[in-house]
């Protein structure tokens, strides 16, 4: 891909998500405006459920399972005297 076409992506999707935040917060202020507290309430429980089920699913150490190393820490640590 061009620097172009590359550009133009990120522009879209920088794009898309200053829409999404503008549509959320016009609805969490309608929502504060017509004193609909319990629908914020249910809408705040499944935000926090949904965004801790994408953390829980998520490859933080992208792949790379197999390849734990023990730290620098661990292979200088003094070992504890024999009683």
């Amino acid at each position: 891909m061009n620097k172009k076409t590359l550009a133009g992506d990120r522009r879209r999707r920088k794009l898309m998500t200053a829409l999404w935040i503008f549509l959320i917060t016009v609805g969490v202020i309608f929502l504060i405006y017509r004193e609909m507290t319990a629908i914020l309430y249910i809408l705040a429980t499944l935000s926090i459920t949904a965004l801790l089920v994408v953390v829980a699913l998520s490859d933080l150490d992208h792949g790379a399972k197999g390849t734990l190393q023990p730290s620098k820490a661990d292979e200088t640590a003094p070992t504890p005297p024999a009683f």
